[in-house]
């Protein structure tokens, strides 16, 4: 950017008056709801009676047999230890195993559905509405500790692609920032000056940062409907790396205005963008499995969908009467705010009587993952704590049964590993006890023949064969309906370069999904001991660490595998054989670790067509825009004023006041500490570059936050006379 005076006129500065971050507020109200009460009489009677209705005959078609299978499972487990007497770790192996194999029937049975329907789909893609948008849409995205650059750029591509429909008129576009670190703020700023300045003449484009960001995302939008939400008919709410193209976004707002009772359309969100060899995995499985599960499920759930907290619309009269969350009692990790909080919205707004749906036949969704299996680790603990704080709202009165067994599918997403893992450990102990402990052949009680402890080996190879069908058919089913359609199968790579990449993921995957399972079953246990997760902003490409690092990360998950190892050993070769893929993921946790994380390795496999997807190699034009807009925001942003240079500079100063959010009063007495101590470090700096050396980052965004303190570090000396060379970022 071309250097000028500071005493010229900025081009925010142009005219009179400097342009707020936001529009006038218009105050609405969003009330808690009761999870211990509700009138059924207060629910809202439908436009459409029998549009808002599922049909009960699909739930049959999906959950009776999932159903049935259950009971033969179970049945199947009971007669392998039934020839002989019962013992109490046998009952207990049957039990681990009737919760473990029920929950894995339901995805299947869905599948089966699932798969029909996306050959279908493939083969005639379902049309799409064209009527000319006459409501209003917020599009609503979040951002806490991001990447500035990747966020305003994809802002900007999305909010162009929508202006070249001619429907621009109809969205405006929101960051809504709860960023604490004060370097990324300044960024954040920059970021937006800079997109306003490209595109505010025809798109409106707002931003905000909160002053506290308290109850975390749903607070933030929450508060945004507090304040700004009556003005709008809907919201589009994105993550900070998500991207969406513009005939989904249409498509959705149009749906919403054709259905008045859907309150929120959910579209299936596709990974893009995947390097590391981790995220190369979870892009080719939700690109390739996905569909089929995706699509099953949204066929079977019908009106009675799920919400996944991004890439979904939402009517904002539904959101704002039905869904404002209630805290729950007690501290964190089950009490407090409610951090899952997108699974709870969909089940109190379809309490409330409006239908919600899942979109699976709307691609063109797209976000992230997360590049290594610690920033998984990190963002599944996070997930963790939230869907088991789903078990004190399960009851909830007046939720649909189907919202209920969403929460309950969320609980359990995270409970199966704990289970499964007793489960491993539970046949351990049973072959222990049938190697090491002399049986009683004969009881107190009189019989004429001694009590032999018996299985039935043949029905339990069978039993075992039978459940790993029902485990791995998704995929199957999914690599099938992918495989058959030819533009999909040439834009991968062809027929064996996609049989290689199925193999590859299925034993790559098989070795991950121990380690996952000790994760997983750590994370249960941190929460249950009282644990709270925190809130980290998560790491969206590179995800290498250091080997010391990933030793100490692993060290829990190799010596399991250890004692696995010692264990089956000394029992038997055959126990060692079947344990083999569950020790081999556990012993080289590491090594794993370090190959699936690894830019370079990723970038090798993406070379040679592995794993590789129509998204990858066909990329969609939206997604190409991005990165090409990104270059121009990084270099925009490098451009950013620190702290002090935006406090010495008088025309950058008041640009930041215009942005600074409002602040409600506080009570008097009740002192902010960190507020109070950086207060105290201004007072006694005696220049503005000193002042922010004694503030620490914490402090630092506090003052960026607070109009009194900002004026007070700005109206301190400026010690250096270099503010010639002030860079004009906007």
């Amino acid at each position: 950017m071309d250097r000028v005076n500071p005493n010229s006129e900025p081009d925010a500065q142009k005219s009179s008056t400097i342009e707020s971050g936001m529009p006038p507020e218009h105050q609405g109200d969003m009330p808690p709801q009761s999870l211990k009460q509700f009138n059924s009489k207060s629910v809202r009677r439908p436009i459409n009676q029998k549009g808002c209705q599922s049909q009960s005959w699909r739930r049959w078609l999906v959950l009776g047999p999932a159903l049935l299978l259950s009971i033969f499972g179970i049945n199947e487990m009971w007669s392998v230890f039934a020839i002989g007497e019962m013992t109490f770790i046998e009952y207990i192996i049957i039990v681990l195993f009737g919760l473990t194999f029920s929950w894995i029937t339901i995805a299947f049975c869905g599948s089966i559905v699932g798969f029909f329907l996306v050959i279908a789909q493939r083969r005639s893609p379902p049309s799409r509405l064209d009527t000319k948008l006459v409501g209003q849409t917020a599009v609503l995205m979040p951002t806490y500790n991001e990447e500035p650059d990747r966020i305003f750029a994809s802002i900007e591509v999305m909010a162009a692609a929508i202006a070249e429909s001619g429907e621009n008129k109809a969205f405006d576009w929101f960051i809504i920032s709860d960023t604490t670190d004060p370097d990324i703020a300044l960024k954040e700023e920059t970021g937006f000056h800079t997109l306003r300045k490209r595109i505010g003449k025809t798109t409106n484009v707002y931003y905000r940062r909160r002053h506290k960001n308290t109850a975390r995302k749903a607070g933030n939008v929450a508060d945004f409907c507090q304040r700004w939400g009556k003005d709008y008919d809907h919201l589009l709410v994105l993550d900070a790396d998500s991207l969406m193209e513009a005939d989904t976004m249409l498509e959705l707002a149009r749906r919403m205005e054709a259905d008045p009772d859907s309150g929120l359309i959910q579209t299936i969100p596709q990974l893009i963008n995947g390097t590391t060899l981790m995220a190369r995995l979870q892009q080719f499985a939700t690109s390739v499995y996905g569909p089929v599960v995706g699509t099953g499920l949204a066929w079977w759930t019908h009106k009675e969908g799920n919400f996944w907290g991004h890439n979904a619309i939402i009517r904002t009269e539904a959101f704002m009467s039905s869904a404002g969350l209630p805290n729950l009692k007690g501290a964190p990790p089950f009490g407090g705010h409610i951090l899952s909080h997108d699974f709870v919205e969909a089940a109190l707004i379809r309490r409330a009587g409006w239908s919600i749906i899942i979109a699976s036949d709307l691609h063109g969704s797209y976000e992230e993952c997360p590049p290594s299996i610690i920033d998984l680790a990190v963002r599944d603990r996070r997930w963790c704590q939230g869907n088991l704080q789903h078990s004190r709202i399960v009851t909830a009165k007046g939720l649909h049964w189907v919202s209920r067994s969403h929460l309950l599918t969320g609980i359990m997403s995270y409970l199966s590993s704990p289970l499964w893992f007793m489960l491993i450990m539970s046949g351990l102990v049973l072959s222990l006890q049938a190697q090491f402990i002399r049986p009683e052949y004969f009881t107190d009680e009189f019989s004429l023949f001694p009590s032999w402890p018996r299985m039935d080996a043949l029905r339990a190879l069978e039993l075992f064969i039978f459940t790993m069908i029902i485990l791995f058919t998704p995929k199957v089913l999914g690599f099938l309906s992918y495989i058959a359609n030819k533009k999909l199968r040439k834009s991968s790579g062809g027929f064996f370069r996609l049989i290689i990449s199925f193999i590859f993921e299925v034993i790559l995957s098989a070795l991950i999904a121990p380690v996952m399972m000790l994760i997983h079953s750590g994370a249960v246990m941190s929460i249950l001991l009282g644990h709270d997760s925190g809130w980290s902003p998560q790491r969206r490409d590179d995800g290498s660490l250091p080997l010391k690092s990933l030793i100490y990360r692993h060290r829990w998950h190799m010596t399991v595998g250890v004692f696995l190892l010692t264990a089956a050993y000394f029992n038997s070769l055959a126990l060692l054989a079947w344990l083999s893929p569950a020790i081999a993921g556990m012993l080289f946790s590491v090594p794993l670790s370090m190959l699936t994380s690894a830019w370079g390795i990723g970038e090798r496999v993406k070379k040679w067509k592995i794993l590789s997807t129509q998204n990858e190699t066909e990329r969609p034009a939206i997604r190409q825009a991005m990165d090409e807009m990104k270059v121009t925001y990084e270099k925009a942003i490098d451009d950013a004023p620190n702290l002090a240079e935006m406090a010495s500079n008088p025309k950058w100063h008041a640009i930041h006041l215009a942005l600074i959010d409002r602040i409600t009063s506080r009570p008097r007495g009740k002192v902010n500490a960190v507020e109070a101590t950086a207060a105290m470090k201004i007072r006694e700096a005696i220049n503005v570059n000193e002042a922010v050396e004694f503030l620490n980052k914490p402090e630092q965004s506090v003052v960026l936050s607070t109009p009194a303190l900002f004026n007070a570090l700005a109206s301190l000396p400026n010690n250096k006379n270099n503010t010639d060379c002030i860079k004009d970022v906007f």
